[in-house]
């Protein structure tokens, strides 16, 4: 039987070369995503007993219920592991915090995956399935960057998140884990000056950005059976940063 994986953030970056790399192990995954992407739609098209998707808008806290895990993904189907991988960035400096934008972020960074966990572990009870729960993180979180505490701030709040869920779900056999990831060429950062970014890659032990092939690969590494006793931690996938 095929293990059934709930990825969001599915349709580009990390979530796409996550996808790619699960198929390719022999998971079934379903992807949810604001936007259905050309890349995506390709897979949806070649591997339709294996890819699913939904569109849906993080920033949308109170209805991920009815429409995730009842229109989407009910108890009927065994979920196997939560990859909470979608994220908005809002880079500023702290002087200029804007509490809209602040609040918007925190529902697609936090809020969201929090409530998404919570209907995932119910799922995976009722399956009696050892599940494993994947958070990416930020290494803004463990490094400043100058424009970047309130971002790090949402990824902080998953760390401290995922260590209490690994702590108050273990004896279930549900295991939950940050991966923190470094910086990498993706669409997010592709609103930072090329300066900055390059000023970030050299502060790197490897003076690269983060491959994705890396971190996608580190998170199947984090749902199969190899890592069954690894749980509570942040595991650093960074070139080298800290």
């Amino acid at each position: 039987m095929r293990k059934n994986i709930l990825l969001t953030g599915c349709s580009r970056g990390v979530g796409l070369e996550t996808t790619k790399i699960l198929i390719n192990k022999g998971y079934n995954v379903y992807g949810v995503s604001r936007k259905l992407t050309d890349e995506y739609k390709e897979l949806l098209t070649a591997y339709p007993k294996q890819v699913f998707f939904k569109s849906y808008d993080l920033v949308n806290v109170v209805d991920i219920q009815k429409d995730l895990f009842k229109n989407f993904i009910s108890n009927s189907t065994p979920l196997h592991g939560f990859i909470n991988n979608a994220a908005l960035a809002y880079d500023d400096i702290i002087t200029n915090l804007n509490i809209d934008k602040l609040n918007m972020m925190y529902k697609v960074n936090v809020f969201s995956p929090l409530n998404i966990t919570k209907y995932a572990i119910r799922n995976m009870i009722y399956n009696r399935i050892n599940g494993s729960i994947i958070h990416i993180s930020s290494i803004s979180v463990h490094t400043g960057y100058k424009g970047l505490a309130m971002y790090a701030s949402s990824k902080g709040a998953l760390e401290g998140f995922s260590k209490n869920t690994a702590r108050e779900w273990g004896e279930k056999g549900i295991r939950s884990n940050c991966l923190v990831a470094g910086f990498m060429d993706t669409d997010m950062s592709s609103t930072l000056p090329d300066d900055m970014k390059n000023r970030i890659f050299k502060r790197t032990s490897m003076k690269k950005p983060t491959e994705l092939s890396s971190v996608a690969n580190t998170i199947e590494f984090l749902l199969s059976e190899s890592s069954n006793s690894i749980t509570g931690q942040n595991i650093h996938v960074d070139s080298g940063t800290i």
